[in-house]
């Protein structure tokens, strides 16, 4: 995404986004309710209204106003969805959107003002977003936003989801790139599912474990946050397997969601396989993908999609040599099975090549296509 625009909108929405956030995380501790789940963490509107009255956000009256709406505050309480509803349109020029600020205890805007060359930046970017997305329907083919570093990926997301519940009405060809190194993987799995069952989308994920590690710890340590990656991969490799699930269920339940297993990792494949014999979700379905590096485990890709008709893909990093080279050896380093699976590899085709020669079979002619 950082490709379609000025990277520096996508920093100061992802900034909004995030203090939106946690802004929702203070008023559910004041009520109680912030060691819960976080699609449970459901804020009482009285309750809601008394805390902003107190923290000065606005007017009794105000207020009432601001949480109107069709289905809003209907039940009594307001979630996390809910909650992130009021960021719109309808709602960025008002003043009651501010949060406070923990440490000097003032209120401050949560959205300060664009210039006007700041807002014709971010319309490019739209009307490019737009652009793809249009002429990946047109063409029959799914449309996969990357993931990129935490400080950027609250407004991927949030411009990804909108693209989502335009484009993805009928079948899901907008998918949004998940990472479960981090550590609110799931909970952005889930709340994301639950918005498209809300309006009626198809979900579309790709499952990735996570590219900027290093990057993310030294920034954090730096600047002074909380670390955003899980501990060690062990820890990564549970949050993976724990959003897949959810995501799998999510198909069975409805079969409205899609999900690419993007994973080197055979533990992983072998983990998808097992689930989706379990709830019989065939392969020919076509709402499971797997996706690997040209070249990378080839000894998983060709059984699953030759033989399980799986669909498979291969995708090819392309550029200039200095940074396509590091990319390769950040795909090596997350992997820690590469290697052994690069030996097992090479083992599988020498055994082939072996059968071959020994049957006289050394080259390969397929047989008659029907």
């Amino acid at each position: 995404m950082t490709a379609l625009g000025r990277p520096q909108f996508l920093l100061q929405f992802s900034e909004v986004l995030v203090k939106w956030r946690r802004f929702f995380n203070l008023l559910a501790a004041h009520q109680g309710k912030d060691g819960m789940a976080i699609l449970e963490q459901k804020l009482e509107l009285e309750q809601l209204q008394d805390s902003l009255i107190k923290l000065g956000v606005g007017a009794k009256s105000d207020i009432e106003n601001w949480f109107t709406g069709e289905k809003l505050g209907s039940s009594g309480t307001i979630d996390l969805l809910d909650w992130n509803s009021l960021i719109n349109d309808t709602t960025k020029i008002s003043n009651l959107l501010v949060v406070p600020n923990m440490e000097s205890g003032h209120l401050e805007p949560l959205l300060s003002k664009f210039t006007d060359e700041e807002e014709k930046q971010m319309k490019r970017m739209l009307q490019r977003m737009d652009v793809l997305a249009k002429h990946a329907v047109e063409n029959g083919v799914r449309l996969m936003v990357d993931a990129e570093q935490t400080y950027f990926q609250p407004a991927i997301s949030r411009l990804t989801l909108e693209m989502q519940r335009i484009f993805n009405r009928e079948k899901p060809n907008i998918f949004n790139t998940y990472q479960c190194y981090l550590r609110e993987a799931y909970d952005n799995v889930s709340v994301d599912v639950e918005l498209s069952r809300r309006e009626g989308w198809y979900f579309g994920a790709k499952l990735v474990r996570g590219a900027y590690m290093c990057q993310e710890r030294s920034r954090a340590a730096e600047i002074g946050y909380e670390d955003p990656i899980n501990p060690d991969y062990e820890a990564t490799n549970r949050m993976y397997h724990k959003c897949l699930e959810y995501i799998l269920e999510e198909i069975n339940h409805n079969r409205m969601a899609n999900v690419m297993v993007a994973s080197h990792n055979e533990d992983t494949v072998k983990f998808t396989l097992e689930k989706m014999n379990e709830t019989s979700l065939s392969p020919t379905e076509n709402k499971v993908y797997f996706g690997q590096l040209l070249g990378m485990c080839d000894q998983i890709s060709f059984p699953l999609a030759g033989q399980a008709g799986f669909p498979v893909y291969k995708y090819v990093p392309y550029g200039p040599v200095n940074e396509v080279i590091p990319y390769l050896s950040r795909r090596a380093q997350e992997n820690r099975g590469f290697m052994k699976g690069s030996q097992r590899e090479r083992s599988l085709l020498w055994k082939e090549l072996k059968r071959r020669l020994f049957s006289g079979q050394l080259l390969y002619k397929p047989g008659p296509v029907a």
